[in-house]
């Protein structure tokens, strides 16, 4: 008997949850680097904690998209939703990371 496709691992969570945080982290980066300045300490704290959400929105949209509804209209409107909650995710990380570090103006 062949396992069910519709089993939860943690090797698919955590698949989805780099997958969410690496979108975030790299345009971080990107950011960083072409940045005439400096790098500076407080810097460390968003480039932490926004990806935090995007690992959280990965990790959401992958349980919507493909474990709690797998196939049919239900799957396209979850993928939809989820995906709207990703963005979510991050620009909610990312006004917490800049409100602690004093940057959000």
């Amino acid at each position: 008997m062949t396992p069910s496709s519709s089993s939860l691992t943690f090797k698919d969570l955590l698949l989805s949850a780099i997958l969410g945080a690496g979108l975030p982290l790299a345009l971080l980066l990107f950011i960083i680097i072409t940045k005439e300045d400096h790098f500076e300490s407080w810097m460390f704290y968003p480039l932490i904690i926004i990806p935090l959400g995007g690992a959280a929105g990965g990790i959401f949209f992958y349980l919507m998209g493909f474990q709690w509804f797998p196939s049919g209209n239900r799957k396209l409107i979850a993928i939809i939703c989820s995906t709207i909650l990703y963005f979510l995710a991050i620009w909610i990380s990312a006004v917490m990371a800049f409100a602690i570090t004093g940057h959000w103006d």
